[in-house]
């Protein structure tokens, strides 16, 4: 989304005000960056942020965690949390390559079964080994199961950072509380372009304070400072709760890089001494890597964009839709494309072949939503009505496709525009009608400003059937307009039930959806 920049720079350590106390004052805790200003040495190695499962089947998954040294992570898995009978799966030696980040990949596993993991790191020289952290996930089902699956994204943007003195990111804690198999999280996992300052003035007169880290401080330009973005999260203990316990298909969106980016972009930024965006892309790009629980054998080409399927009733696409697509300033009346051709002509082709009753459809950015970039677009719409035009174009030959094909009950997901609603689309109100009706589902932020709502372009004939959004630009998180949304898929009949939920888990709209037939 397209969102104001502010924040100058500014020295945030303090002297004898590190770690923990940091954390409980609200103020500055000191470097993650593994290479940069690697920890104490002395003694056992040490897991720094927590744990984390994803890219869950139904006879495997990634675990992820990171250690504080040069040291072998090794995951034990278990069917119960006493690990009696627990297999050992070695793990990748990690160090300074990859910021002391690493994932295991566990294989071997039944489908639709719950198991509780175990992760240590070895000293290389097998004299040590770090204190246990655990967790749980279940694989993905087969056949008839039902599912509760959460979406959302945008996470610590707009200088909202963790808040001690609130509790934190609590709406991670009250996502755990619904107790759901699977998240799916929409992108802007990070905001790499919002530096974080102390404390922020609330209206009337309130402060508001952040937790701050180096890497915080600045917007991110080395492959350190991207990282650093993704530790900070971790920070937060209703985040690493919630990552322990809730496996996620992760995509990204722009702000893992900086807002609003594209290929061949050069920034006219004053705060970024490195002006191209196709020298900062590749090190957010590896960051975001070694921060999430993502299985490379799974991702198309290397990148982001692959699928899932999650029993008979339900199959994810999760898609990248910043990747491939061609400039923001592009002439809006000649085709442009958003996904590129070898992922559009992917999608097409794997919904086509999916035979689960809902295709989810898991986009880092709305359809219909008008998201200016200045005077240009940033996302799909064109802000112009009629025939479909720029990145149109392209959408309407993926949704021409899929009725072409006969495919049905196509479900799109998405954040990034920092509200929530429900979008009916339909030929019925379209000036482009080779497309069968849809829904498109909006939610978020997770942990950022509440902004909204867009306006919608009439090219597909969306509807707002529903919208959450807050008075003014920029809403502080703890003002009520943070949201997540929720599906719940029941395995006997197929019907889909989806829930808008605000950060209390509070359900602020819901409606459920019949399949029709193939």
């Amino acid at each position: 989304m397209t969102e104001p920049t502010h924040h100058s720079r500014r020295t945030l350590l303090k002297a004898g005000l590190t770690g923990a106390s940091a954390v409980a004052a609200g103020l500055v805790v000191p470097s993650t960056a593994f290479a940069a200003a690697p920890l104490v040495r002395a003694g056992r190695p040490l897991l720094t942020h927590g744990v984390q499962s994803g890219d869950v089947t139904p006879g495997s998954a990634i675990v992820w965690s990171r250690a504080d040294r040069p040291a072998r992570l090794v995951v034990e898995i278990a069917r119960d949390p006493s690990f009696r009978h627990a297999r050992r799966v070695p793990g990748p030696l990690v160090g300074p390559d990859s910021g002391g980040t690493g994932r295991v990949r566990v294989a071997a596993l039944a489908p639709g079964t719950e198991y509780h993991y175990r992760v240590t790191a070895e000293a290389l020289d097998g004299r040590a080994t770090s204190e246990p952290l655990t967790g749980r996930f279940a694989t993905a089902p087969v056949g008839r199961r039902d599912a509760r699956i959460l979406w959302s994204g945008d996470v610590v943007g707009q200088n909202w950072g963790i808040n001690p003195g609130l509790g934190g990111m609590t709406i991670f804690s009250a996502m755990a509380a619904r107790c759901p198999d699977l998240f799916l999280h929409s992108g802007d996992t990070v905001y790499s372009d919002g530096p974080l300052t102390e404390t922020v003035t609330l209206p009337g007169g309130r402060t508001w304070r952040n937790v701050v880290t180096p890497e915080k401080a600045k917007v991110a330009e080395t492959l350190d400072e991207f990282r650093g973005q993704h530790a900070y999260n971790r920070l937060d203990d209703n985040f690493r709760r919630f990552a322990a316990q809730v496996p996620a298909y992760v995509q990204w969106d722009d702000h893992e890089v900086l807002n609003n980016w594209y290929p061949g972009k050069i920034l006219d930024n004053p705060a970024y001494t490195e002006k191209r965006v196709d020298v900062l892309a590749p090190r957010a790009y590896q960051a975001f890597h070694e921060w999430h629980p993502i299985d490379s054998r799974r991702a198309v080409d290397g990148r982001v964009y692959r699928s899932f399927s999650y029993g008979s009733r339900v199959e994810i696409f999760v898609l990248d839709m910043r990747t491939y697509r061609n400039a923001n300033t592009a002439d809006q009346t000649k085709p442009g494309y958003i996904l590129g051709d070898a992922q559009a002509r992917w999608l097409a082709d794997a919904l086509g072949r999916s035979t689960a009753t809902w295709k989810i459809v898991q986009a880092d950015m709305p359809l219909g939503l008008v998201v200016p970039d200045g005077t240009d677009i940033e996302a799909v719409a064109n802000n112009l009505p009629g025939a479909p035009g720029g990145r149109e174009t392209e959408l309407a030959w993926v949704l021409r496709e899929i009725q072409r094909r006969r495919v049905r009950n196509v479900v799109w997901l998405t954040a990034d525009v920092h509200y929530t609603a429900a979008h009916h689309y339909s030929p019925d109100r379209a000036a482009f009608q080779d497309f069968d009706p849809f829904w498109e589902f909006v939610s978020g932020p997770l942990n950022a400003g509440a902004f909204g709502p867009n306006k919608l372009d009439p090219t597909f004939g969306p509807e707002a059937v529903f919208v959450h959004a807050p008075p003014a630009a920029n809403t502080a998180p703890i003002d009520g307009f943070q949201h997540f949304g929720e599906l719940n898929v029941d395995g006997a009949s197929g019907d889909l039930t989806v829930d808008l939920r605000d950060a209390t888990g509070a359900s602020l709209w819901s409606k459920t959806l019949h399949p029709a037939g193939r």
